[in-house]
């Protein structure tokens, strides 16, 4: 399989010069890197290709670097069930950057591209209703980005008083904010990172 895999990256490389940056096989995977502007156009040469045949998109997400000047990668796989093979383009983008939408090649890339943007907070150019889908309409921030706090940054609770749902800033008590992974369990026979303090 993976023969097969590096003949279709050198086959793509060759066929499509101008989208393929780069392309390699990894864990038996076919990962393409492409150019965020041959991005449409290279996603429906893979479908309509009769060597290629990738007619199925699986999935769309993100991946949040942000030490790096391009932040994000934004993952497609795809999968060819005629062909039995599956790819992954990656597109990378710094944070302002915007990807165009595949939902003209693609319609089933509606609601991964709406949730890419909630969670990151990537736009998509000629997407044609790009909103939240994952969270609240007042939500602040994109909760899959690597600075964004574990505990967000509103609680939403129930008031029984007021008999309706009520959003607060989110405060911590201070020994949830030191916890010290002691462990919980008694009787345990190995240590946990900060089991030593119990001594």
């Amino acid at each position: 399989m993976s023969e097969a895999l590096k003949e279709l990256g050198a086959q793509l490389e060759l066929k499509r010069a101008d989208c393929v940056l780069s392309w390699d096989v990894t864990h038996g995977e076919l990962n393409v890197d492409v150019a965020p502007s041959n991005l449409v156009e290279f996603v429906e040469f893979l479908k309509s290709d009769r060597n290629c045949q990738f007619s199925s998109l699986v999935d769309i997400t993100g991946v949040d670097y942000p030490e790096r000047a391009k932040r994000f990668d934004v993952v497609y796989h795809f999968l060819s069930m005629y062909r039995n093979q599956r790819i992954r383009l990656r597109v990378s983008i710094r944070e302002e950057d915007m990807v165009p939408s595949i939902v003209d090649v693609h319609p089933s890339a509606n609601w991964f591209e709406r949730e890419v943007f909630d969670m990151f907070g990537i736009l998509f150019t000629g997407h044609p209703d790009l909103r939240r889908i994952l969270t609240d309409y007042g939500f602040r921030g994109h909760p899959l980005r690597k600075d964004f706090p574990t505990t967000g940054y509103t609680e939403v609770r129930y008031d029984e008083a007021q008999k309706r749902v009520v959003y607060e800033p989110v405060s911590l008590v201070q020994e949830y904010r030191q916890f010290d992974f002691m462990s919980p369990w008694e009787g345990a026979n190995y240590i946990l990172p900060g089991d030593e303090k119990q001594e």
